[in-house]
Parts: C-alpha cells; structure tokens; sequence
C-alpha cells in the first residue's frame, strides 16, 4: 500500500508505480497532482485490421485493448477519471487522447465529474496508413481533450510560450506530429506510443518546472520523459511489469548527469 505518502518527494525526478490505476489512483494522495496526461486503450483490438508496409496487418495490442462491450468500456472510463479528479488539484488540468471509438464516451464521462472540458485539440499524422477497404476516408488523426478540474478552477494556461512556439500566432486547435522516430525506440515501444514531442507541448502549455504530473496509463514511459526533460516531477502508473522496465530504462536514458533519479514502487 503506497497510501499517506506524498506523491513524488521533492528528492526524485519520477516514481513508476507497478499496479492497475483503477487501484493505486484512490490510493494516491488526494490534491497532489497538477497534471494529468493519460493515454488510455482505445478498444480496437477485437479482430481489425490496419496497413502495415502495404500490407493487412491485425491490429491486436493485447487483453488490455479489448472492449467488453459499451457499458463495460464506459465504466472502465468513469472509474479511472473518477480517480484522476480525485488527485488533480482543483486548478489542476488533465490531458486525454481518444479516437472516435472512445471519444464521446470519455468526452460524457468527463462533464458528468464535473470536469470543464477547455480545447478540443486534432493531432494530424502526416503519414498515415493506408484505408485497405476503400469504403471510409483515410484515418489520419487522433484527439486529445484538455480539461481543467471543474468549472471554478484557474487553470494554467502558458499562452505566451505557446505563440511563441508557434512563430508569434496564437496556436491552433490541429497539431502536426509524426509517429514516434526509430530513436524513441532505442530501448524498446508500445503499440500506442506517442511521440515525446506531443506529450511536451501539452506539459508546456500547461505547468511550470517542479510541476507533479501524472501518467495512469504509463506505457513505454512517454510522458516520463517529456517531464524529465522539462523540469517536471512525473508519477508514472504501469501494470505490465515488461513496460515499466522499459519506461525507466527511457526515463534514466534522458536523465542528465547531477539529476536525482527515481525508484520503481511495486
């Protein structure tokens, strides 16, 4: 049991905590975080199909990725936001990506916790794979919500940075990231990994360095080094031991010389 302790001493770049989030996020000190960035399943591995190398590939990741069904997967959302809420701090803010296969079950979950959903944000792939069936447009994005507590928080918002990231214009609603380079798989991948470029922006439009941020659906450690690299403390949350491993050994990779490092919670 990890709960009373404090979400990530002021000592430790990042924490990666083995476990199931719908558990260890009700054990987590309530409040605590300032940051959420999650990256939940998208339940799309019951028997379809995508394009890999120009060739029909299934799409299976893995159990985790299987829906059980609308009321099942819809549960499995009220739950793990539930316990998000719990941890973020009322001017706190959280990131969700989604498709259209989770999006408006994720998007309806949110407004009834009392979420305030802000932007609406269109990640467009400048490469995506081929429609082999030829009877739908291509897909060629995925969504991302950003949301702050609830409808009275002070959410921080980095607007200065952001235009000037974006050559002195106010920045758009659609972003353009490719998929991760073969360097962000040095140490390994997941099958949704997300590029460390996207994960960044949204921590520096977001929160400042020394910032708590908080990562449900861990992976291969994405958001563990967009923080590291920024100056954020990051709490990690992973059930696949094989992808908490491979989290840290990204997260050490990037951890500059001097930098105190993390542990691994188990």
């Amino acid at each position: 049991m990890i709960s009373g302790r404090l979400p990530l001493p002021q000592s430790r770049a990042y924490q990666l905590i083995l476990g199931d989030c719908l558990q260890i996020l009700h054990e987590l000190e309530k409040a605590s975080c300032d940051v959420v960035f999650a990256d939940p399943p998208y339940f799309l591995s019951n028997g379809g199909t995508t394009c890999k190398s120009g060739r029909r590939a299934n799409v299976g990741k893995g159990k985790w990725d299987e829906s059980q069904g609308i009321e099942s997967d819809h549960g499995f959302h009220r739950d793990w936001l539930s316990g998000c809420r719990s941890v973020l701090k009322p001017d706190g803010t959280i990131w969700v990506t989604a498709t259209q296969h989770t999006l408006f079950s994720i998007g309806y979950v949110m407004q009834e916790l009392g979420f305030k959903i802000l932007n609406l944000i269109t990640w467009e792939k400048p490469n995506p794979p081929p429609n082999l069936s030829c009877r739908y447009f291509t897909h060629s994005t995925e969504m991302l919500i950003w949301a702050a507590t609830n409808e009275k928080s002070k959410h921080r918002f980095n607007y200065i940075d952001m235009k000037a990231e974006n050559g002195g214009k106010q920045m758009k609603t659609v972003w353009k990231f490719p998929a991760p380079s073969k360097v962000e798989k040095l140490h390994g991948s997941h099958p949704t990994q997300k590029p460390v470029a996207f994960v960044r922006r949204c921590l520096l439009a977001s929160s400042i360095a020394g910032d708590v941020v908080l990562d449900p659906f861990a992976g291969s450690g994405t958001t563990g080094v967009a923080c590291v690299t920024t100056g954020r403390r990051f709490i990690g949350i992973e059930k696949a031991p094989e992808y908490r491993q491979l989290s840290r050994e990204r997260i050490e990779a990037v951890i500059g010389p001097g930098r105190s490092k993390g542990d691994a919670l188990t």
